[in-house]
């Protein structure tokens, strides 16, 4: 069962190519990392968040890659299961406000219910039997079901959108299509928080939006818009937001953070820290375009992530080891390399194989 699931060939240019994408990722989120201590020791801040995301994504995509070499179709499977299981385990694990309506779980339960659909849904597009592609894709349907079980309006979307979206891919040809969507739909709603924080957007839009984040989350993002333009070189540092902005004591239980990535980076990171946090999902979303998967494991996988990072631009998602470590996990699972030539599998068509080597 777990030695299917390949379609590019591992020919000296195509390996040159996935080898290129993997140190531009080593580069980037070693960037990130000492980004992060430079403006600690300007700010006096407090890199160990950010460090411990980085070697989460690190550690992840190791065991992804791992794993996926050799049971592909069981890596996936196991991974998706244990995300259901964590989600479950631990469903009050997500501090308030980021658990409180109208947005539900929209924190760590959300990331990890959604990143458990896109690691199911590689499970079923890396297995040769059709009978054993539906019966992944079910377990991975069910994870919106239990997301609305336990409450999480986000965890439902999330996962619905990353299961139709597996869906849709049964016929896709060229994952550079299916990626730059994604992309896009992240660098939108992305835009459209800094707009809102900004007061930029229409009141028949703003009114609404504000609505349905609550007030108290968007004045947190208003707060970290004006420290990210008060001090765009260095910010304030990391781990300081709390300590220039008085909006998150006003919550009943505060957590010290703006939720929203961008904005949170921008105010403790400037705007350095930004350009490092795009490129490290543009890496993502580059490595999955050179990827020896089939383009059905690529666009579900990156469906997923792209919800993840939906979620941590109106959220604090990715401020949990446990969804960093994971999207560390499904990018190495999508990404992995076979140990051995073979035989290209039948999900894929040579369109893809060409597409994903251009």
């Amino acid at each position: 069962m777990g030695t299917t699931g390949w379609s590019a060939p591992s020919g000296p240019d195509a390996a040159r190519r996935r080898g290129l994408a993997d140190a531009t990722g080593l580069t980037v989120l070693g960037g990130c990392a000492v980004w992060s201590l430079i403006t600690a020791t300007a700010r006096a801040g407090r890199p160990e968040g950010m460090l411990l995301a980085v070697l989460a994504v690190v550690a992840g995509y190791a065991c992804g890659r791992i794993g996926a070499a050799l049971v592909p179709v069981a890596a996936s499977a196991v991974a998706g299961l244990g995300g259901l299981c964590l989600a479950l385990v631990s469903p009050h694990g997500v501090p308030a406000p980021d658990t409180v309506a109208p947005l539900g779980r929209a924190g760590a339960t959300a990331a990890l219910l959604a990143l458990s659909a896109g690691a199911l849904c590689c499970a079923a597009w890396s297995a040769r039997r059709r009978a054993l592609r539906i019966a992944w894709h079910v377990p991975a349907a069910g994870t919106v079901v239990l997301a609305a079980v336990i409450g999480s309006g986000a965890g439902a979307a999330a996962c619905a959108g990353v299961v139709l979206y597996s869906l849709a891919a049964a016929r896709a040809r060229r994952r550079s299509v299916g990626l730059a969507g994604l992309g896009l739909a992240t660098a939108a709603v992305a835009a459209l928080g800094v707009a809102l924080a900004k007061n930029a957007l229409p009141s028949v839009l703003a009114t609404p939006l504000e609505d349905r984040l609550s007030p108290h989350r968007v004045l947190l993002w208003r707060d970290a818009l004006r420290l990210a333009e008060s001090e765009p070189a260095l910010g304030v540092g990391p781990g300081r937001f709390a300590d220039f902005s008085p909006a998150p004591a006003q919550s009943p239980l505060p957590d010290g953070k703006p939720h929203a990535a961008v904005l949170q980076v921008g105010a403790e990171q400037g705007v350095v820290g930004v350009v490092l946090l795009a490129a490290a999902f543009c890496w993502l979303l580059y490595a999955l375009w050179r990827s020896a998967r089939p383009t059905q494991v690529v666009l579900a996988a990156g469906a997923a992530l792209t919800a993840v990072a939906a979620m941590a631009s109106v959220g604090n998602a990715l401020s949990f080891t446990t969804v960093t470590a994971g999207v560390g996990l499904l990018a190495g699972i999508a990404t992995a390399e076979p140990l051995a030539d073979g035989p290209p599998h039948d999900v894929a068509a040579p369109a893809d194989v060409r597409d994903g080597q251009r």
